[in-house]
């Protein structure tokens, strides 16, 4: 691991709460793991429980599971993992995401659309309607039974289909940090699911 972690490189630490997602960056570089400072409070994070952990490097984005043997104020001692992988080089996996939901504008036209993918940076859907990309839509995404996230959302490309529907391509504005690690770590999730299939 020590020519895969370097000082100063960003690391997401997901436990297994994935509400309690973190990040920080690689302090110090040892022979049987690395010291890490996370920027949030640990809580989530318990010693010597395995979590996932997500970092882009230039040969694509390291995944590996592991655990801190110590937590001292908010730097981890992170032990090397057994096995690691490289997920695909674009900035935000993006997965195969087949729901049924609604672009709208709050107290405005709504429409409803069926989501074809979704990464951290955006969504592609499907719709029957001819919508304006010149506008700004909200649209929420229904990630489990408990949780459904609501994402700003800029159209950035439409493409007229056979068909009659609508293709289009948007590229999420506003997300705070901990939606959008929680968007990244479950694109992350799935991805190894299906590459697992």
């Amino acid at each position: 691991m020590r020519e895969l972690i370097k000082l100063d490189q960003e690391v997401l630490i997901v436990p297994k709460d994935f509400k309690l997602t973190n990040k920080g960056k690689v302090v110090e570089v040892e022979e049987n793991g690395f010291r890490m400072k996370v920027n949030y409070p640990t809580e989530g994070i318990i010693r010597n429980h395995i979590c996932e952990f997500f970092s882009p490097t230039e040969n694509g984005m390291l995944y590996f599971e592991s655990y801190a043997s110590k937590i001292e104020n908010n730097v981890l001692t992170v032990v090397n993992p057994v096995k690691h992988r490289f997920l695909q080089r674009r900035k935000f996996t993006r997965i195969p995401f087949l729901q049924n939901t609604k672009l709208y504008k709050i107290n405005d036209v709504s429409y409803d659309i069926q989501t074809i993918d979704l990464s951290a940076g955006g969504l592609k859907f499907k719709s029957d309607s001819h919508i304006n990309i010149d506008t700004e839509y909200n649209v929420d995404i229904k990630l489990s039974e408990e949780q459904i996230i609501t994402c700003k959302i800029q159209l950035i490309r439409i493409e007229k289909q056979d068909d009659g529907t609508f293709i289009l391509s948007g590229r999420f504005l506003i997300l705070n940090n901990i939606d959008k690690m929680t968007l990244i770590q479950y694109c992350m999730k799935k991805n190894i699911e299906n590459l697992s299939k």
